[in-house]
């Protein structure tokens, strides 16, 4: 049917142009959004920044993490204290913090406001935060400089001092309030330029993360909203695995990264505005994954640099991401296992160190294990290398990343993973094998690496099969050669001991009973090599290092495979 309109416009013209609902409008915005990514880090897009709204803070977010009231409290009292150290803030140099990494960050990232909420109301605390943060805002505000305005600190700045804003600017100084709402503006600008340049996945993320709170946050918005949620998704994408873990493999930068997504959620809502899809998902992948490195008694085991985490902890953090999920049972690109039996809890790192660049505290741990039953953490790795301050040296945190503070096997003194003098990761295990099944009774797995075949000729293989009650885990390391072994080297195949457990003596050379602190006993007994006890430690969440011990089976290769059987028993 043809005519025309009333208009006199022919209509046969006019449908060729028809689209489907909504199509121009998307390809308006991609056109725009294309356009804004070319400008962003040009001139144009500073002079799109100075409009003539006026500079002021939109809305105030809820903090949904949970502050530490002990820290809080130090704060009243004119210190910061935090992983074992104490400094008083009236004597620091805000100009150049001669401070351990961990102290230095939480001082520039205004973590503290965190835990001074927690520990006392808006009216005593306001002065104090005043105090600090013109202090900071004096040395620091206007001198874009290291580690002060490194792109992870800058994003959680600005978003703890959102959260934080009505401590911050309960001051009726105007000069002060005005450094304060400028630092905002500054702070956004200057995550615009760092974050598509940031050097790892997981700083850009954070860094976009930033970008996105500052347009909810700061006027004229629109166009950083786009640019940022963009950027955001993309680095998601390439920061978070199919499963939900992060590409660095540490559990500590997935609960850093949990914990910034939930805060960021809170500009949105503060905004009365819908938090994307893309945003909700990675939450819903990440906090099962994260959940999946727990133990019996909930909390987190040691893994590529953290350290044992208590529940609570754990607990607060996925409330805060507002996400119900169960743990994984395997993550096969984050590279874990976990098997849950009865009271019983077995965990299996089965995957290749991360890249050397995506990781600053990478461990050479590959098929390392941990064991926990009703509450006890019974065999555990030492954990907390990324966890340098007042306790944890540089050269004991070293220590922490080899193979040896692992409880799995180590040949020759060696890692299975090089650590270069520089901290990073070189070479070692490029490959890991892995198979699951559940048995009559009981879980299956078997893992291998390659991280000794070009040093010493061998691999690695270990069998763990876990009982489906949890009382009994039985195990098996083996050597297998492959071209041209190196003969009579010497493996140690460690089982490093959790806290309050005590090592009763036997008849049995190959046999050592294990007393734990609920008064139930364990054996283990070992088939191949030579058992012996040796002094160990694990790190706890506060970077506190406690002694315990280690068993230890020593074995030679001599000139062909190396079989090693052990047994872990519950006895009541």
């Amino acid at each position: 049917m043809t005519g025309n309109f009333e208009d006199g416009t022919d209509q046969r013209q006019t449908a060729l142009i028809v689209r489907p609902k909504g199509a121009g409008q998307n390809i308006l915005k991609r056109l725009s959004l294309e356009f804004y990514k070319l400008t962003w880090r040009t001139p144009l897009h500073n002079q799109r920044l100075k409009g003539k709204v006026p500079l002021r803070l939109l809305a105030v977010p809820k903090d949904p993490l949970a502050g530490d009231s002990a820290r809080g409290q130090a704060l009243r009292m004119g210190k910061f204290h935090y992983q074992g150290l104490q400094q008083a803030f009236d004597a620091l140099d805000y100009n150049r913090l001669n401070l351990s990494p961990s102290l230095t960050d939480y001082i520039h990232r205004f973590d503290w406001l965190r835990d001074l909420a927690a520990a006392t109301n808006r009216g005593e605390g306001a002065p104090v935060a005043a105090h600090i943060a013109d202090a900071w805002l004096r040395a620091n505000g206007m001198k874009t400089r290291e580690p002060a305005w490194r792109v992870d600190n800058c994003a959680w700045r600005l978003l703890n001092m959102a959260a934080g804003s009505p401590f911050l600017l309960s001051s009726s100084d105007p000069i002060y309030r005005s450094r304060v709402i400028n630092h905002f503006a500054r702070v956004a600008r200057h995550l615009d330029q760092s974050a598509p340049r940031a050097q790892s996945h997981f700083a850009k993320t954070l860094g976009w993360a930033g970008v996105v709170a500052a347009s909810l946050l700061l006027p004229e918005g629109k166009i950083r909203r786009v640019v940022g949620e963009d950027g955001l998704a993309v680095s998601l994408r390439a920061t978070i695995l199919p499963d939900g873990g992060v590409v660095s493999r540490s559990p500590t930068q997935l609960m850093e990264l949990i914990g910034l997504l939930s805060l960021l959620k809170q500009c949105y809502v503060a905004q009365g505005e819908m938090v994307p899809d893309f945003l909700i998902e990675v939450l819903g992948r990440a906090v099962p994954a994260l959940l999946g490195l727990t133990h019996s008694d909930g909390g987190l085991g040691a893994w590529q640099g953290s350290a044992h985490m208590t529940a609570d902890r754990i607990d607060a953090l996925v409330a805060a991401s507002e996400v119900r999920a169960r743990p994984h049972r395997q993550a096969l690109d984050w590279g874990y296992q976990r098997v849950s039996a009865g009271k019983s809890v077995l965990l299996l790192d089965a995957g290749p160190p991360p890249l050397a660049r995506q990781s600053a505290s990478g461990c050479a741990s590959t098929l390392a294990f941990e064991l926990s039953h009703n509450g006890q953490r019974i065999i555990v790795n030492c954990g907390g290398a990324a966890l340098v301050g007042a306790t944890i040296s540089a050269a004991l945190a070293r220590g922490l990343r080899t193979t040896a503070a692992h409880s799995t096997l180590c040949l020759n003194d060696t890692n299975s993973t090089a650590i270069l003098p520089g901290g990073q990761l070189g070479k070692g295990v490029a490959e890991v094998g892995l198979e699951r099944r559940d048995i009559d009774q009981a879980t299956r797995i078997e893992a291998s690496h390659d991280g000794y075949a070009k040093s010493f000729g061998y691999n690695h293989t270990r069998l763990l099969i876990l009982r489906s009650d949890g009382m009994e885990l039985r195990g098996e390391d083996t050597l297998l050669p492959q071209a041209k072994p190196k003969a009579d080297v010497m493996a140690h195949v460690r089982f490093h001991l959790g806290p309050d457990i005590e090592i009763a003596p036997t008849d049995q050379p190959q046999t050592a009973l294990l007393r734990m602190s609920d008064g139930s006993n364990w054996a283990f007994t070992t088939s191949g090599g030579i058992l012996s006890v040796d002094d160990s430690l694990w790190v706890d969440q506060h970077g506190r290092p406690h002694p315990t011990q280690q068993l230890v089976i020593a074995a030679d290769t001599g000139k062909g495979a190396l079989h090693i059987s052990w047994q872990l028993r519950h006895l009541g």
